[in-house]
């Protein structure tokens, strides 16, 4: 993070293995273990990034014990916005995500809260892309268009804010609600014009023939990459959630330094497996990492513009500020040591 930022959070962990033995009780809205262990639930990693590495070395499960946690690593699908179900049935406490789906879900009154930011890299990983048979080839073509969007996340936010970039308005496009999974076949069908997508899937259907006409990194989005969880967990056991972002910026800090033991984790070989050029972008990027910060006052003002577009735009039915996504971690953490659980 630039040093010319100014910290809207504290910036520092506070030491957490002295919680252990004070402050080791589960508390309300949480999972635990016959013997009183508790489980927190982080989607399933994959076979790169982070997570993946911690898995399968066992780095998360080693931090948390000393606090009578561990990990239970949760089978999910592509996209924040499409694991809502999974927060609200107490299936899923933690993911990464961005700013878009998480403002959605708040709006929705889903109990989620962002912890954590990483400032952008990758932003041509994702973006608009459309059909060949389609005849679009720049945003403006998309008027009279249809467009797969993942609803009140970032394929949403991603239109809109290429149309409103293109001086277009919004209801000339139609946004045809689809989660990744489902757009994937719909736009491989010809079911839809173009689709606003993001990660693998994107580079999937771009390695496939579909036409890139924007990124991120062109239509200026803010849609930063973030840490989400839960917010039952976060108030009843901020240590498990500082130990487990302390653990993540750790393993990020590894990433950026030998990003080849971050690639192909479990599979070297195999559909999940990457090779060639795809590889060597995947490794230029995790070179580039950005490790996850406590949010900042320009964090807040990104999060901010993201929201003001969904509500200009009725994608949301009310407002929402930087003060209702974040959650304040480091001053929870504290009130928890002095015994405020």
């Amino acid at each position: 993070m630039p040093p010319s930022r100014k910290p809207l959070l504290a910036l520092a962990l506070v030491p957490l293995l002295a919680l252990a033995t004070a402050c080791a009780g589960a508390g309300a809205g949480a999972s635990t273990d016959a013997d009183g262990t508790f489980v927190l639930k982080v989607t399933d990693p994959g076979n790169s990034g982070p997570l993946a590495v911690g898995k399968r070395d066992g780095t998360f499960d080693e931090a948390l014990a000393p606090l009578g946690a561990r990990i239970e690593w949760v089978p999910s699908t592509p996209g924040f916005s499409s694991n809502l179900k999974l927060f609200n049935t107490k299936q899923l406490d933690v993911s990464d995500g961005a700013y878009s789906p998480v403002v959605g879900a708040m709006s929705k009154d889903v109990g989620v809260r962002i912890i954590a930011v990483a400032d952008p890299v990758g932003k041509d990983r994702n973006g608009i892309i459309a059909t060949p048979q389609s005849g679009i080839r720049s945003v403006r073509d998309l008027v009279g268009k249809r467009v797969a969007v993942n609803p009140a996340g970032k394929g949403e936010y991603m239109t809109l804010q290429a149309l409103a970039q293109a001086g277009i308005p919004p209801e000339k496009v139609e946004r045809v609600p689809l989660q990744q999974a489902d757009a994937t076949s719909a736009f491989a069908a010809g079911q839809v014009d173009a689709w606003a997508s993001f990660n693998e899937p994107y580079e999937e259907a771009k390695a496939n023939g579909g036409i890139e006409i924007a990124t991120e990194r062109s239509i200026g989005s803010v849609d930063n990459t973030v840490v989400a969880f839960r917010t039952e967990v976060l108030d009843s056991r901020p240590d498990v959630a500082a130990t487990y972002l302390e653990t993540l910026q750790h393993l990020t800090e590894r990433q950026r330094v030998n990003p080849a033991d971050f690639e192909n984790v479990f599979d070297k070989a195999g559909p999940r497996a990457l090779s060639g050029d795809r590889l060597q972008r995947a490794l230029a990027l995790g070179a580039q990492a950005a490790v996850p910060h406590y949010p900042d006052a320009e964090d807040a003002r990104d999060l901010e513009s993201v929201a003001d577009l969904f509500w200009r735009n009725h994608v949301i039915q009310r407002r929402i500020t930087a003060a209702d996504v974040f959650y304040d971690l480091p001053a929870r953490l504290a009130e928890y040591r002095r015994g405020g659980a």
